[in-house]
């Protein structure tokens, strides 16, 4: 990698770089970042664009001390290697490497582990009254994004601004792009202004800030108001922030490092909020990323090839299955909707999309409107389907009771990214969802095994008028032998009937799984049954039944044990148990294994490794039930 990069010691030999020297680290970066995200997969387009404002930011503020808060997270590459973790990025959201995210036990640098949108304005509010409180004079940034300040909880802290009396600055880096493009009527207003003004308008508006604030002597209020003079008519979102109470700045250019130094060390010395509206490129210094910032918003591994690139091809997914299978109803049935929350083609969406875009909604990072709008369309006799990663519906859990459980609507969640998600990490394991779901009177749950199911749970849900959520993990679809009987609300399937007392209760991708732990038990002259579970809620009287049998019951499932699957069966069971005074039932119960996620925060590693971790792969399952059999 190139020299600047290598003599790169601290933060003072960043402060002290020259104009060229500060290109060329920039273009080193951005080498580091492709090289690296070609390798290991990663968010490369919101990292390329964010280069320079990062560095720019850090050679106007000492994180060590002045504290950073970052919006989602995953543009937070260049800081990473800016506070010395750079001998680690190679190993960039890999097992025992760097988190793809923000982690303080990875730095003093680093506030917050977060992973979800329209966080950090708030975060950075609190830690502003906090510095307030206890009369400290750290400087306190929150770095949001076009798509996260339409977020509720960024209006929520923008609209309680004014009980900040100290320094706090807001960086507005907007690049018309969250996931997909960005969404609603802040979006559109905020793109109104991107394109009314051209670079020379950028660099007009930059001058003005550096000439006028502040003066030699000059008061720094009277600095502010000079500028706020000067730009107010020019710039319509001064009018939207200066009406909540925060001081308006830009819009500059986001790859100015000299400018963007300047103004933030100005405006470091700004006793009340500031924001600061920054234009960058995302994409920028990678051709393909460039052109194509969406695909290359988060992308597997790559091979780079000059400014070319060929990306590695995934098998059939989940994902996929689901979007054609609801492009098929949607064919079908004029009451399907699909609402998604800045993710339609990480959700499958883009074929319905193609088909029916007067019937696909993307609302941008808003996962609780997403929830609502669906009640409503429920209301009038539609079908809408909610299509939402399962960390990120977590967001909607009011909206989910309030305007579906308890209204009784039939609202369909499709929820991918259901279970352990591998790279990622905590911030994005889907092992929550069956707890926070499966509470809700009225709610149904599904899991399927295989796209068979996952075609048959969807055509279940738009057909019948309950609230139906499907889970299915970022993964490829496997391969279940005899998975064909006919798919019945709250009914499990009998895929291998054993001889011996031991049984493998599976749901969704792991009954693949335990299918195949069936077939090395029988190398080793075992036989065992294998239930498919088909749905978390409800449960199969005829699981219980397992237990009035006496077996021994392997419940396994890619979800927390806490709160899921396995715990649902045993509290029905032992329910059952006391209620026909069965000893013989509490003593098979007694004997149940579950097998799940941990009481603890799954980290990055390959999916493959989290489920040998959680004891979810055939080779784990076939282990537990001879350590059972004590063979």
């Amino acid at each position: 990698m190139g020299t600047v990069l290598d003599k790169l010691q601290d933060h003072e030999a960043l402060a002290q770089m020259s104009p060229k020297q500060l290109e060329q680290l920039a273009e080193e970066l951005r080498q580091l970042i492709t090289h690296s995200v070609s390798q290991t997969g990663g968010h490369l387009a919101s990292n390329l664009g964010i280069v320079e404002l990062t560095i720019a930011m850090h050679r106007a503020f000492d994180f060590r001390k002045d504290r950073l808060l970052w919006d989602v997270g995953h543009q937070c590459y260049t800081h990473k290697i800016l506070t010395d973790r750079r001998d680690l990025f190679h190993k960039l959201r890999q097992e025992n490497g760097l988190s793809g995210f923000p982690n303080p036990a990875e730095s003093v640098c680093d506030v917050f582990s977060v992973g979800h949108a329209g966080t950090s304005i708030a975060t950075a509010l609190g830690m502003a009254l906090g510095a307030q409180h206890n009369k400290t004079d750290e400087k306190i940034v929150a770095l949001v994004g076009d798509a996260s300040i339409v977020n509720g909880l960024s209006f929520e802290a923008l609209n309680n601004m004014g009980l900040v009396k100290r320094q706090m600055l807001i960086v507005l880096n907007d690049n018309s792009m969250a996931i997909d493009v960005t969404q609603g009527a802040m979006a559109r207003f905020l793109s109104r202004v991107r394109l009314s003004h051209t670079y020379e308008d950028l660099r007009t508006t930059t001058n003005r800030i550096l000439e006028r604030m502040p003066l030699l002597g000059k008061r720094m209020e009277e600095a502010l108001d000079n500028v706020k003079k000067t730009l107010r008519m020019a710039n319509s979102p001064s009018r939207l922030f200066e009406s909540l109470n925060i001081a308006y700045f830009g819009p500059v250019d986001g790859h100015d490092i000299i400018s963007l130094t300047q103004i933030f060390k100005t405006l470091a010395s700004l006793n009340r909020p500031a924001i600061l509206h920054v234009y960058t490129r995302k994409g920028k210094g990678y051709s393909p990323a460039n052109d194509d910032p969406r695909k290359y918003h988060s992308t597997g591994p790559f091979q780079v090839n000059g400014s070319s690139e060929s990306e590695t091809k995934e098998d059939n997914s989940y994902t996929h299955v689901f979007g054609e299978a609801l492009a098929e109803l949607g064919q079908k049935d004029p009451r399907v909707m699909a609402i998604t929350a800045a993710m339609p083609d990480g959700t499958g969406l883009a074929a319905f999309r193609q088909r029916f875009a007067d019937r696909c909604f993307d609302v941008g990072i808003a996962e609780s409107v997403a929830v609502d709008i669906a009640a409503g369309m429920a209301r009038q006799g539609l079908r809408p389907v909610v299509c939402v990663y399962s960390t990120f519906l977590q967001r909607s859990f009011d909206q989910i009771f309030q305007e579906v459980s308890l209204q009784n609507l039939p609202v369909i969640f499709c929820v991918d990214r259901a279970g352990v998600v591998g790279s990622d990490g905590p911030t994005h394991h889907g092992m929550l969802d069956i707890g926070y779901f499966r509470m809700l009177p009225n709610m149904v749950v599904a899991a399927p095994a295989d796209a068979f199911e996952l075609k048959q749970a969807l055509a279940l849900a738009v057909e019948g008028s309950l609230p139906f959520a499907i889970r299915y993990p970022r993964d490829t679809v496997p391969q279940v032998p005899n998975n064909t009987s006919p798919y019945v609300l709250g009914k499990s399937c009998v895929l291998r009937q054993g001889t011996s007392e031991y049984v493998i209760c599976a749901l969704g991708p792991i009954v693949a799984e335990a299918l195949k732990a069936a077939d090395l038990l029988q190398e080793q002259g075992l036989s065992i049954s294998v239930i498919n579970a088909r749905f978390a809620k409800p449960i199969d009287p005829a699981l219980l039944e397992l237990f009035a049998q006496g077996k021994t019951v392997i419940l396994a499932e890619d979800h927390g044990k806490a709160a899921g699957f396995g715990s649902a069966v045993i509290e029905e069971a032992l329910a059952a148990a006391n209620h026909r005074n069965h000893a013989g039932m509490c003593a098979a119960i007694g004997k149940a294994i579950l097998l799940g996620g941990p009481d603890t925060f799954v980290p990055a590693a390959k999916r493959s490794k989290q489920l040998e971790w959680m004891g979810l792969t055939a080779d784990r399952l076939a282990q537990t039930v001879l350590d059972l059999a004590k063979i």
